[in-house]
C-alpha cells in the first residue's frame, strides 16, 4: 500500500484508553530495521516501507530504540539532542510522518528517553567543560575533585554497568589534570545529576515536545539510576532498601510522579514504561504506584531457563508483585541487548545473564528454535502486555560476529572477553537468497554482516509457510486479539503434570507447555486453537505449547 500523500490525524489513542493493559508492542531497532537509502544503515523511511508489514503482524505499538543525534558510542543510548532525527535515520519531518501513517494503521509509538546521562558532544557537558571548575554549567553533572594530595584518585571506586571505573578525569585549559566526572556507563556517557532544576525542566519540556508530536508513550532507560547519593559513599557490602548510591533511591519516585502528570495532561493515555532492574519485588512495584509508570520490563522472566519451576516461578512473582498496585505485568523473551531465544535456548545452560556471555559457546539451534516457538506461545498467553523484539518472529538465532566489526562498548570494556550486543543486532533480512537480504538496495553493505543462512529465514521465505516461526507468531497475534481471555486479565494454574506449565485463561482457553523429555496427553478439550509443533500420535510433544479451546465450567446459581 502506498504511503497517503497527507498522513492522517493519529487519533487511534482515544479509542481504548486502557491499550497499554494488553497491548502487543514490536520493538525497533531503527538502525537494523530497513535501509531506504542504501547507505548500509536502516532508517525511518525504511519503517515507513515496511508498516503494513508490522499491521499484517498484528502489533499495537512500536518502540523504538534512540532515534536522536548521536556520535553511537553506546547503540544511541548516548544523546547529543532530544528534539531532532539522527541524520543516518531521517529528520524530524520523516519521524512525524512515521508516527502519523502508523497511527492510521491502528499502531501507536513508544519512544525512549535515556534521562541519567547524555552524550559527551551534548551542549550541555560541552558548556560545562568549557566553564571549568565551580561553574552553573557543571552543577547539571556529577563533577568531583579527587581524592589523594593531587587530586589522582577517583572520588569513589562505583563500578560502570558496562564494567570498569565510573569516573574520567578532564583536562583544564592549561593542559593541567583537572576534576572527575560520573559515568555510570561509558566515559561518553556522563550521567546528569537530577538534584538540578534545569535538568528535571528539560526533560518535562523533552516530554511535551514528543507528546505533542502524537506518541502514545516513553520507555524510560535506566530508569532507576537518576538520583545519587550526594555525599558519594561506597558501596556498602549490605545495602539497605534505598540506600545504594547509585540505584533506585527513594527520591527516584518524585521524578516519575511528575512525568505522570505530564502524562496524564494529554488526550487518550500516554505511558510510561520503565526499564527498572530491581531485583526486590516490592521496591519494583513501587514504581508502578497508580501516579507512577504504567508498567515496567519484566526482567526476571527474560533471564531464566527454559525449565517449568524456574518460569513458573517467574510468573508466580511477577504476577504477585504487579497485584497490590493493580499494575499489568509485561513478558518479553529478548530485546536489543539480551542473547536471542534461538539461541539461548538450545544451549546448555538456558538462562541468561551478562556476566556470563563469551565467544563460542555452543548452541543446538534446531532445539533452541522448537523451545523458542513453544515460549512465543507461551509468554502470548499470559495476562498482561507483550513485548516483540525485531527478528524473534522470524527465528533469527544470535550471530556471532568477527571481532573486526564489533562496535558495542561491553565488548571493548570487558577486554574483549564478552561478544557484547551486537549479535542480536545484525539487520533484518526480508528477500532474496543473498545480503543484504533486501534490507536495503542490493548493492548496500549492511553495517552488520548477514549470514548467508538467512537466506532460509527472510520474510519472503516464511510468509506462506504454515511451518514458519513468522507464520506462527501471526497467527498468535490474532487469536490474542480474538480471544477475550487473552491479554490482561486473570489466570489460573492448572495441574498438568510434572515438567509441564498449564494454565486456564478465562471460562474457555488453556495453554500447556511441555517441557519433558516425551509427548505427553493433552487436557481433555473441544479444539486445538494454536499449537507450536504438530501433535505426534495426538500427544504434546516436548518442548512444545499448545492453546486449547474447552469446556466451559459450569456456572453455578
Amino acid at each position: 500500500m502506498p504511503l497517503t500523500d497527507t498522513p492522517a490525524a493519529p487519533t487511534a489513542f482515544t479509542r481504548d484508553p486502557l491499550w497499554w493493559r494488553s497491548a502487543v508492542i514490536y520493538q525497533v531497532y531503527v538502525r537494523s530495521f530497513a535501509d531506504s537509502d542504501g547507505d548500509g544503515t536502516g532508517d525511518l523511511r525504511g519503517v515507513l516501507s515496511r508498516l503494513d508489514y508490522l499491521a499484517d503482524l498484528g502489533v499495537d505499538a512500536l518502540w523504538f530504540n534512540p532515534w536522536y543525534p548521536s556520535p553511537l558510542a553506546d547503540g544511541g543510548y548516548d544523546v547529543a539532542d532530544y528534539r531532532d532525527i539522527h541524520p543516518a535515520f531521517g529528520t524530524l519531518a520523516d519521524a512525524e510522518e512515521l508516527i502519523a501513517e502508523a497511527a492510521a494503521r491502528g499502531i501507536r509509538t513508544i519512544i525512549d528517553i535515556v534521562p541519567n546521562h547524555v552524550s559527551s558532544e551534548h551542549p550541555w557537558f560541552r558548556e560545562a567543560l568549557a566553564a571549568g571548575p565551580g561553574s552553573s554549567e557543571r552543577e547539571r553533572f556529577w563533577f568531583h575533585p579527587g581524592k589523594g594530595p593531587n587530586g589522582d584518585e577517583m572520588p569513589t571506586h562505583w563500578v560502570s554497568n558496562f564494567q570498569g571505573d565510573t569516573w574520567t578525569r578532564t583536562v583544564n585549559p592549561d593542559g593541567t589534570p583537572g576534576e572527575w566526572y560520573l559515568h555510570l556507563f561509558t566515559p561518553e556517557q556522563p550521567d546528569l545529576n537530577w538534584n538540578h532544576p534545569e535538568v528535571r525542566a528539560e526533560h518535562e519540556d523533552i516530554l511535551r515536545f514528543w507528546f505533542d508530536r502524537g506518541v502514545a508513550g516513553v520507555r524510560i532507560d535506566s530508569a532507576g539510576l537518576l538520583i545519587k547519593d550526594p555525599e558519594l559513599g561506597e558501596v556498602p557490602e549490605s545495602v539497605a532498601p534505598g540506600q545504594h548510591p547509585t540505584e533506585d533511591r527513594d527520591e527516584v519516585h518524585e521524578v516519575y510522579r511528575s512525568w505522570r502528570r505530564i502524562a496524564d495532561s494529554y488526550d487518550g493515555t500516554r505511558v510510561l514504561v520503565g526499564e527498572v532492574w530491581v531485583p526486590d519485588a516490592s521496591r519494583f512495584a513501587a514504581y508502578l504506584r497508580p501516579d507512577e509508570m504504567h508498567t515496567a520490563f519484566n526482567f526476571d522472566f527474560m533471564s531464566r531457563p527454559w525449565q517449568a519451576d524456574e518460569l513458573r516461578a517467574s510468573i508466580d512473582l511477577m504476577l504477585a508483585a504487579h497485584a497490590p498496585v493493580g499494575a499489568p505485568s509485561t513478558w518479553v523473551l529478548s530485546n536489543h541487548d539480551v542473547t536471542r531465544p534461538v539461541t539461548r535456548y538450545g544451549r546448555h545452560d538456558s538462562s541468561f545473564a551478562f556476566a556470563k556471555k563469551r565467544f563460542g559457546t555452543p548452541s543446538d539451534l534446531a532445539l533452541g528454535g522448537r523451545r523458542a516457538r513453544a515460549a512465543a506461545l507461551l509468554t502470548a498467553a499470559l495476562p498482561g502486555s507483550l513485548y516483540l523484539y525485531q527478528g524473534d518472529e522470524l527465528g533469527l538465532p544470535e550471530v556471532e560476529l568477527p571481532r573486526a566489526v564489533l562496535e558495542d562498548p561491553m565488548h571493548f570494556r570487558s577486554g574483549g572477553v564478552d561478544p557484547g550486543r551486537d549479535g542480536c543486532r545484525v539487520p533484518l533480512p526480508w528477500r532474496g537468497t543473498t545480503a543484504p537480504f533486501g534490507f536495503g538496495p542490493d548493492v548496500a553493505t549492511p553495517w552488520l554482516p548477514q549470514p548467508a543462512e538467512w537466506a532460509a529465514l527472510t520474510v519472503q521465505a516464511q510468509q506462506a509457510d504454515p511451518s514458519s516461526m513468522l507464520w506462527l507468531y501471526r497467527q498468535a497475534l490474532r487469536l490474542r486479539k480474538r480471544e477475550a481471555a487473552l491479554g490482561d486479565g486473570p489466570m489460573s494454574w492448572i495441574d498438568a503434570g510434572a515438567d509441564v506449565l498449564g494454565f486456564r485463561r478465562g471460562d474457555d482457553l488453556v495453554s500447556i507447555t511441555n517441557f519433558g523429555g516425551a509427548p505427553i496427553a493433552l487436557p481433555e478439550h473441544e479444539s486445538i486453537l494454536l499449537a507450536s509443533a504438530p501433535l505426534e500420535a495426538g500427544l504434546l510433544p516436548s518442548d512444545a505449547t499448545a492453546w486449547l479451546r474447552i469446556a466451559p465450567a459450569p456456572r453455578h446459581p
